[in-house]
């Protein structure tokens, strides 16, 4: 049984039963058992071919700072899509994140400017008018591709000589017109590991987190793209924290790229249930591209997950089913189908840290 599988349950409540144990044994043995193509990948001494999809954003920044730098990571582009910005701010923001980290040859595409049917709601409240905390960065000497995203993301994907990851570390929108209009894509994608959703609550509202809230049916389409996915959800997004100590010494660095992550980080301090230290920051998306390259950091278990599209309170969430057996809805609602998911429910928070600062500044 493969990550994209769909579960089928069946009635009556014996048979659902029997399958529903069936299929958790099945789960949990290639867990235990099958080779992990992320570690196998990350193992044979070539760098992993990964596409970076964002709405730069601060996080994000930190992630391409990251990717950009880490040498195990072949950052074959950069897609953006509106989110915590307009699109064009995304842009111009990834152009100059990119020309700071010394990597200005790396194509970047303009993609979609609002969701697939929402309008678009942006994050200034969290990363400021520009998406970057408002720090005045210089505008970038380069334009983006003369392709979109979609195109881009396309050329990349079926150019790579090896299978690509792909890192969604923000609304799904342009990821779900991929795979919708160019679905031979799926055969050259190693996974997606994508930034968003959540296990217990959200933040764009009680239950859902902004990526997916902001657009559920691209989140949709992605959990039935037949490529096995990772969900680097809230419950681990909001963990991974850089002490203030060391995002003072990045702050203080000669070196840009290390400099501008310590001003970024500066601009994320941590929650205080998460960590009391005023001075912290977390890494955000970051940790996402993190567990590309040392998945072992992150523990996760393989489970059906939904995203709600209902208007109403609860749209946008995703909806993880940990229960160890079918409840009445199953055995009384005959036929059931779900994409599995592997989903992250725990992170190394000192592995990914110490990672991160490694990569970065090299400390």
């Amino acid at each position: 049984m493969t990550p994209h599988t769909r579960i089928r349950v069946a009635t009556p409540y014996g048979d659902a039963l029997h399958l529903y144990d069936t299929v958790r044994s099945v789960r949990r043995a290639r867990h235990r058992t099958a080779p992990d193509r992320r570690t196998a990948v990350t193992n044979d001494g070539r760098p992993i071919p990964v596409i970076i999809d964002c709405d730069t954003g601060v996080d994000d920044a930190l992630a391409l700072l990251f990717a950009v730098r880490h040498p195990g990571l072949d950052l074959r582009a950069v897609t953006c899509v509106a989110g915590n910005t307009d699109v064009d701010g995304v842009v111009r923001n990834t152009l100059t994140v990119l020309e700071v980290a010394g990597a200005p040859d790396i194509p970047v595409a303009r993609g979609a400017a609002r969701p697939l049917i929402e309008p678009s709601r942006s994050a200034r409240h969290v990363h400021g008018d520009d998406g970057m905390g408002d720090m005045n960065l210089p505008a970038p000497t380069r334009a983006p591709s003369a392709l979109g995203a979609v195109d881009l993301l396309r050329r990349e994907i079926l150019a790579s000589p090896r299978p690509v990851t792909l890192i969604p570390t923000a609304p799904l929108t342009n990821i779900a017109l991929l795979l919708r209009t160019h679905p031979e894509v799926t055969d050259s994608i190693e996974r997606i590991v994508f930034m968003g959703g959540a296990v217990a609550c959200g933040n764009a509202t009680p239950v859902a987190e902004f990526n997916v809230w902001h657009d559920p049916e691209a989140a949709a389409i992605l959990l039935t793209a037949g490529v096995p996915i990772t969900m680097y959800g809230l419950d681990v997004f909001q963990r991974v924290v850089v002490p203030g100590a060391d995002v003072r010494a990045l702050r203080d660095s000669a070196e840009p790229g290390a400099r501008l992550a310590g001003n970024l980080l500066a601009h994320r301090p941590a929650a205080p249930d998460v960590d009391g230290d005023p001075e912290a920051g977390g890494i955000g998306d970051a940790g996402a591209v993190c567990a590309v390259v040392d998945p072992a950091g992150l523990t996760t278990r393989l489970l059906p997950v939904e995203v709600a599209l209902a208007p109403g309170p609860t749209r946008g969430q995703t909806l993880v089913d940990r229960r160890v057996r079918p409840g009445e809805s199953e055995i009384h609602a005959g036929l059931r189908e779900q994409s599995l998911v592997d989903v992250a429910l725990d992170v190394d928070v000192d592995r990914f840290v110490k990672l991160y600062l490694e990569t970065v500044a090299g400390v």
